[in-house]
C-alpha cells in the first residue's frame, strides 16, 4: 500500500504512473557517483558542454538589468531574428507573427500537446519526454514502431495500420510527433521520406509535431528537410539552443505555428497556456538569444566547430561499436547511437540481465559505464541502449575550455580522439572487454580488435 503523508494527498490525474525524465533521473545519479568519489563514464546524457561563445556570454551580462515581463510570446526583436534564422538556415518562409519563444522546446511540446487533438501518435523509439508529457495530460497514445532495417524511419503502412487500429477501438489519433535527427537512434528522415510522410498527413487531416532541435548537428550527405516545407498549414516546428550551442540551461525554445488563421489561433492557444503557467522566457536570456540567431558570422562558424566536434566524438563510439560485431545502425546527427545487444541475450541471462534496464545497471555496476535503455525511449525491441557521446571528457568547463582549444589549433579527427580523449578511449576498452567476455560465452571467436586511435 502507499504510503500517506498527511495532510498531503496526491492527484491520481497525471501523476500515477508518472516517472521522473530517464535522462535527469540518470545524470543526478551519475553526479552523485562522481560526488562519492566514484569513476562513471557518463554516456548516458544528451547535453552539449563545449563552452559559451564570448559574444553570447557578454550578451546575457548586458542585459542582466533587464527585469520587467515581456510578452508571453517573446520579444518582438527576438521572433523576427528567428524567423530571419529559419529563412536563412532552412530556407523556410517565416514571418515573425509565427514565431513563439519559451523556455525550453520542451515547454512548447508541452503546451501544444495540450492545445491539440484527441490522441497522440508517438514512434517507437522516441525521446524519453514525449510519452510522460501525454500522461500527464491524460491524453491516449497509439505507439508505431520503427526498425533499425528501415533507418528507425516511420514506415507509412505501419503509421496507417496503427491508426486504422485506434479508429477501430474508437481511439481518435489527431497529432504525431516527428523528431528528426532523432533521439535515440541518431538518423535522419531522406528528403523523399518527409514529403511522403506529408503527403500521408495531409490525407489523413493529422496535426503534426517536428522537433528539430537537432537539425544543426547534422554529419551526413541526408540533409535536413523540414517537414514543414511540404506540409506548412499543418506543421509545428520546434527549435532552440541546447543541442547546436551549448545553451541547455538556459532554456531557450522555439516553436513556428502553421500558417494561415489556424496557426495564428494555435499561437494565441500556446500563449494563452504561457501566460497562465510561465509567463514569459527571462528577459536577459531572450536579449542574448538575439545574438546567437542573428546570423553573425563569428556564431555562425561555432555552430559549425561544434557540429564537426560532436560528429567526430559520436562517429568514433560508432566505428567501436562497428568494429565490435555490435549491431548499431549509423547515426547521421545528433551525438548519439543506439546499439542492439540482442544477439548475446542468453549470455546475458546468464549473467542475470534480462532486458535493457537490467543491461544498463549491469554496465554500470560492472564497468563503470552510465548508458539509458531503450525502454527509456519506448523501444519497440530490447536489448538496446541510447548512448550519448556530449559528455565525455568534457564533463568540468575547464575540460570543455581544452578540448575546444586542441580542435582549433588541430582538427585533425584521429589527432584529437587519440590525444584529447582519454576517456572516450578507455570507454572503448571496456567496451571491447564486454563484447568478448559475451563472445566468449556464447562459444564465438573472442579475439578483441584494436582499438586503438592512429
Amino acid at each position: 500500500m502507499v504510503e500517506r503523508f498527511k495532510p498531503i494527498r496526491f492527484s491520481r490525474a497525471g501523476i500515477r504512473g508518472l516517472k521522473a525524465s530517464a535522462t535527469i533521473a540518470i545524470n543526478d545519479r551519475v553526479r552523485e557517483m562522481w560526488d562519492a568519489g566514484r569513476n562513471v563514464y557518463h554516456l548516458a546524457f544528451g547535453e552539449s558542454r563545449f563552452p559559451i561563445h564570448p559574444k553570447i556570454a557578454a550578451a546575457l551580462g548586458a542585459n542582466a538589468q533587464r527585469r520587467s515581463y515581456t510578452s508571453a510570446l517573446g520579444i518582438a526583436e527576438l521572433r523576427r531574428a528567428i524567423a530571419e534564422h529559419y529563412g536563412r538556415r532552412f530556407d523556410l518562409d517565416v514571418a515573425p507573427e509565427r514565431v513563439v519563444v519559451g523556455p525550453g522546446s520542451k515547454s512548447l511540446i508541452f503546451s501544444a500537446l495540450m492545445a491539440l487533438g484527441e490522441e497522440i501518435i508517438i514512434p517507437q523509439p522516441s525521446w524519453v519526454s514525449y510519452g510522460p508529457q501525454v500522461h500527464i495530460l491524460g491524453k491516449p497514445v497509439t505507439f508505431v514502431p520503427t526498425r533499425p532495417e528501415t533507418n528507425y524511419e516511420l514506415e507509412l503502412d505501419v503509421l496507417e495500420e496503427r491508426i486504422h487500429d485506434s479508429r477501430q477501438n474508437w481511439g481518435n489519433p489527431e497529432v504525431f510527433i516527428v523528431n528528426s535527427p532523432k533521439n535515440p537512434t541518431g538518423t535522419v528522415m531522406r528528403p523523399e521520406k518527409v514529403e511522403a510522410l506529408a503527403g500521408f498527413a495531409r490525407d489523413h487531416e493529422l496535426m503534426v509535431l517536428s522537433d528539430e532541435i537537432y537539425a544543426l548537428t547534422l554529419f551526413s550527405t541526408i540533409p535536413h528537410v523540414s517537414i514543414s516545407q511540404f506540409y506548412p498549414e499543418g506543421t509545428v516546428v520546434f527549435g532552440g539552443l541546447s543541442k547546436s550551442l551549448p545553451l541547455g540551461g538556459w532554456r531557450v525554445g522555439t516553436a513556428i505555428m502553421p500558417r494561415e488563421k489556424g496557426g495564428k489561433a494555435l499561437g494565441q492557444a500556446m500563449s494563452n497556456i504561457a501566460s497562465n503557467i510561465w509567463t514569459c522566457t527571462p528577459a536577459p536570456v531572450q536579449y542574448a538569444a538575439l545574438i546567437a540567431y542573428s546570423g553573425d558570422p563569428e556564431i555562425e562558424e561555432y555552430i559549425e566547430i561544434c557540429r564537426q566536434m560532436h560528429a567526430i566524438r559520436t562517429k568514433f563510439l560508432y566505428r567501436t561499436m562497428n568494429r565490435l560485431g555490435v549491431p548499431c545502425v549509423e547515426p547521421a546527427g545528433a551525438f548519439y547511437i543506439y546499439p542492439s545487444f540482442e544477439r548475446w541475450k542468453e549470455q546475458l541471462a546468464a549473467r542475470g540481465v534480462h532486458n535493457d534496464n537490467d543491461l544498463a545497471f549491469h554496465l554500470l555496476d560492472r564497468y563503470e559505464i552510465a548508458t539509458l535503455p531503450g525502454s527509456d525511449f519506448h523501444a519497440a525491441q530490447d536489448f538496446c541502449l541510447r548512448i550519448s557521446s556530449s559528455y565525455i571528457d568534457v564533463a568540468t568547463d575547464e575540460h570543455a575550455d581544452r578540448l575546444l582549444a586542441a580542435f582549433m589549433d588541430d582538427p585533425n579527427p584521429e589527432r584529437f580522439i587519440r590525444d584529447h580523449h582519454p576517456r572516450m578511449q578507455q570507454v572503448a576498452e571496456r567496451f571491447a572487454q564486454f563484447v568478448a567476455e559475451l563472445k566468449h560465452e556464447a562459444g564465438e571467436p573472442d579475439t578483441v580488435p584494436n582499438l586503438a586511435v592512429v
